[in-house]
This record gives C-alpha cells, structure tokens and sequence, in this order.
C-alpha cells in the first residue's frame, strides 16, 4: 500500500507581494496550493 502525502510545509520568507491580493488577507505560509 502506497502512502499519500497530504499536506507539506514550505518555509517561505519575503513580503509575498506577487500574490498580492490573496496575502492581505491570509499568510502566504498557510495560502493553498493546489485544491482538489
């Protein structure tokens, strides 16, 4: 049996300002990035 992974944790660092609007109102830290 294969285990899936279903959630991974990037360290990320900056003001996340290319994902500007979506970061003025959740942490780019905790943002979704893929939704299935």
């Amino acid at each position: 049996m294969k285990t899936r992974i279903t959630k991974a944790i990037f360290p990320v660092a900056g003001l996340g300002t290319r994902f500007l609007p979506a970061t003025k109102s959740i942490p780019k830290e905790i943002m979704t990035l893929v939704d299935r």
